[in-house]
C-alpha cells in the first residue's frame, strides 16, 4: 500500500515537473502582444473620435483621455497586489484579458450602433447635440474595462512567464530568463509599432467601425491564445497579503518603539521565518527593526515556529520587504515628471491633423502614428549605446567607459524638458501661421506647414525615455535585489513542498 502511495506521489511530481517551460512562452508572449496591439491602437485617434463623433470640446476630450490613462497606469498596482496576495497571476491575467475583450466590444459597439452616440450636427444651424448620460456611460464603461484589462495583463505577464522558466538548479537558468526577457520586450516594442502604424492607418482609411473591430478581434485572439495553453502553465499559489504584512510591521514597530535594540552579537533576538537564512535585519531604516524583536519567546513564538500574534511580532523578512518598498519610492518618484510629459498624447494628434502630413503626393502619415518616432528613437539609441557608442568611447579612452545610472537619469530628465520646449516652439509657429492665414477659428483646416516639424519632440522624448527609464530600472533592481532574493527563496520552498495548483 505504501509503495503504491509513493508511486502515485512520484507520478504527481513528474506531472508537475512537465508544467511550464519554453513551450508556454509563445502563448504568454502572444497574449501580451495581442493585448498591446489592441489596446495601444485605440488611444491615438481617440481624441479625434470624441471631438467628431461625440461633439466634445478639446478640453473635455483631453480630460477624459487623461483620466483614462491615469486609470490605466494605476490599475497595474492594484492588479499586481491582488495577484501576489490573493488570486495568483494566472487568474488575474485571464480575468483581465476577458475585461479588455468586453471593453473592446463595447467600444466597437459605440461605432457600430448609431443610437450609442449623438446624431450628426445640423449643417444649417451648426448645432451639435451633446451625448446623453446613457451614451456617455457606455463609452466610459468601455474605457474602464480596457483599463482593468491592461492593468491586469501588463504587470503580470512578465512575472508569469518567469514563473514558467525559473529553475535555480539549472546552470543555464540565467541565460534562459535573459532570452525570454529579450523576446518579451522585443515583442512589446513591435506590438506598439504595429498599433501606431497599421491599426491606426486602418482607422483613418476604413473608419472606426473597422478599426475598433480589428482591435476587438485581436483581443479575442489574445484571450483564446492564453486560455488554450492553460493545462501547460505552472500556477503558483499566491502568498499572504503583502499590504497586510506592511501594515503589521508599521503597527508593531510603533508598539515596540520604547524597546531597546538587542546587542549586535546576540543570537535569537529577532524572529524570522522557517527555512530562512536571514537571522537579523539590516541597519538601514533601523526603527522598523523593533517590529521583529522577540520579547518573550514562550508567548511570542508558536509551536510551529511562527508568530503567535502577527500584530505583536513580525518576521525579519516582512521588515526587509517594507524597507525595500520604501527605498523604491524615491526612485519611482523620479519618473513622475517624465510620465507627465510623455502622457501628452492628445494634443500632438490634433497638431498633426491640422498640418500637412504628406510624404509623397499620394501617401500621408496618419495623425495618430507620429508616436512611432518615439519608439523608433528609443530602440535605435538602446542599440547604438550598447553596440557602438560605448565600444567606441572605450576604445578612444583605452579603458571601459560606462555612464553612471544617475547621470543617465539626469540626462533623460533634461531631454524631456528640452522636448517640451521644442514642442512649445513648434506650436507657437503653427498657431501664428494659422492666425496669419485667417484660420484661427477653423480647427479643421490643414495648414501649409509640414507635420514633420513634430518629429524632433517625439525623438527627444524617445531618447529621454531611453536614458531615464533604463537607468531607473537598474536602480530599482539594485534597491529591490534583497527583496527579490527573499521572495525567490520563499517561492522555491513552496515549489519544493508542492504548493502548486493545477
Amino acid at each position: 500500500m505504501e509503495d503504491k502511495m509513493e508511486e502515485s506521489s512520484d507520478r504527481r511530481e513528474m506531472w508537475r515537473s512537465k508544467k511550464g517551460g519554453l513551450i508556454t512562452m509563445p502563448f504568454i508572449i502572444g497574449n501580451e502582444s495581442l493585448e498591446k496591439v489592441a489596446g495601444y491602437a485605440v488611444v491615438p485617434n481617440m481624441i479625434l473620435y470624441l471631438i467628431k463623433d461625440y461633439h466634445m470640446s478639446v478640453a473635455k476630450g483631453t480630460n477624459i483621455l487623461f483620466y483614462w490613462q491615469a486609470a490605466t497606469n494605476f490599475t497595474p498596482i492594484l492588479a499586481a497586489f491582488v495577484a501576489d496576495s490573493y488570486l495568483g497571476r494566472f487568474l488575474i491575467i485571464g480575468f483581465a484579458s476577458i475585461c479588455s475583450l468586453l471593453g473592446m466590444i463595447l467600444l466597437w459597439l459605440t461605432a457600430m450602433v448609431p443610437e450609442s452616440k449623438p446624431p450628426t450636427c445640423d449643417l444649417l444651424t451648426q448645432r451639435c447635440r451633446s451625448p446623453t448620460a446613457a451614451q456617455m456611460s457606455l463609452l466610459i464603461s468601455s474605457f474602464v474595462l480596457i483599463s482593468i484589462g491592461a492593468g491586469g495583463v501588463r504587470p503580470c505577464s512578465l512575472a508569469f512567464g518567469a514563473d514558467q522558466l525559473d529553475q535555480r538548479d539549472n546552470p543555464k537558468n540565467d541565460r534562459v530568463l535573459e532570452s525570454f526577457f529579450g523576446w518579451y520586450y522585443a515583442s512589446a516594442a513591435i506590438s506598439v509599432l504595429i498599433a501606431l502604424t497599421g491599426i491606426v492607418y486602418i482607422q483613418d482609411h476604413l473608419g472606426y467601425r473597422v478599426g475598433f473591430g480589428v482591435s476587438a478581434i485581436l483581443m479575442l485572439l489574445s484571450v483564446l491564445v492564453f486560455f488554450i495553453a492553460s493545462p501547460l502553465y505552472l500556477k503558483l499559489n499566491p502568498s499572504k497579503s503583502l499590504l497586510t504584512g506592511f501594515l503589521q510591521v508599521m503597527v508593531v514597530a510603533y508598539k515596540n518603539r520604547n524597546l531597546t535594540f538587542p546587542l549586535p552579537d546576540s543570537t535569537g533576538s529577532y524572529h524570522h521565518r522557517r527555512d530562512s537564512n536571514i537571522a537579523a535585519p539590516t541597519h538601514k531604516l533601523r526603527f522598523l527593526n523593533k517590529a521583529c524583536i522577540i520579547k518573550n519567546p514562550g508567548q511570542d513564538i508558536a509551536s510551529d515556529g511562527s508568530a503567535s500574534n502577527p500584530w505583536s511580532l513580525c518576521a525579519v523578512e516582512q521588515v526587509e520587504e517594507l524597507k525595500a518598498l520604501i527605498k523604491v519610492l524615491p526612485l519611482w518618484s523620479t519618473g513622475i515628471i517624465m510620465s507627465i510629459n510623455l502622457s501628452q498624447n492628445s494634443f500632438p494628434v490634433l497638431q498633426a491633423s491640422s498640418m500637412d502630413r504628406h510624404l509623397t503626393t499620394k501617401f500621408q502619415i496618419p495623425a495618430g502614428s507620429y508616436g512611432m518616432f518615439n519608439i523608433i528613437s528609443l530602440a535605435l539609441w538602446v542599440i547604438l549605446y550598447d553596440r557602438a557608442i560605448l565600444p567606441m568611447a572605450s576604445k578612444l579612452k583605452g579603458k571601459p567607459v560606462r555612464f553612471s545610472v544617475k547621470l543617465r537619469m539626469g540626462i533623460g530628465l533634461f531631454l524631456t524638458c528640452l522636448a517640451m520646449a521644442v514642442s512649445a516652439i513648434v506650436e507657437n509657429a503653427r498657431r501664428r501661421k494659422a492666425i496669419r492665414e485667417g484660420f484661427l477659428n477653423n480647427p479643421h483646416t490643414v495648414l501649409n506647414m509640414s507635420a514633420l516639424w513634430l518629429v524632433p519632440q517625439f525623438c527627444l522624448n524617445g531618447l529621454a525615455e531611453a536614458f531615464t527609464a533604463i537607468g531607473q530600472r537598474v536602480l530599482l533592481l539594485r534597491a529591490t535585489q534583497e527583496y527579490v532574493e527573499h521572495r525567490c527563496c520563499t517561492v522555491q520552498t513552496r515549489i519544493g513542498r508542492g504548493e502548486l495548483v493545477s
